[in-house]
């Protein structure tokens, strides 16, 4: 992807939309294909294709169908890999993915105590 980075380091929203759909439109182009044929074949109305390879959001359905239609649908597990537990995890949750977050604790911080805020 190219370098628009803002401040913190992260790319924009519409940095990361217009970048996919810039691929997305070279890779349809290089196999030959219309707007219409692969809105078509995806299930979507050729202007949800016209958006999204214009940078524009959509649907997150609309973006499987084009990528399943472009046989591109596995490359997801490079985005987002299935998860695994490691061998602490396996022994701390029982074999078990968690089904809820406790969300981070501070342990630095000291407890809050009666007749502290005096």
């Amino acid at each position: 992807m190219a370098t628009n980075d803002d401040a913190d380091g992260y790319r924009s929203d519409d940095a990361v939309l217009m970048e996919f759909g810039s691929r997305l439109s070279a890779l349809r182009l290089m196999r030959d294909m219309t707007q219409a044929q692969l809105a078509h074949e995806a299930g979507i109305s050729k202007r949800t294709l016209e958006r999204i390879e214009a940078g524009k959001s959509a649907q997150i359905t609309s973006y499987v169908r084009v990528l399943r239609t472009l046989n591109l649908l596995n490359r997801l597990e490079n985005v987002l890999p299935a998860p695994q537990l490691g061998p602490m995890d396996l022994l701390q949750h029982a074999g078990k993915f968690p089904q809820r977050a406790r969300g981070s604790q501070n342990q630095s911080e000291k407890p809050w105590t009666w007749g502290e805020d005096q």
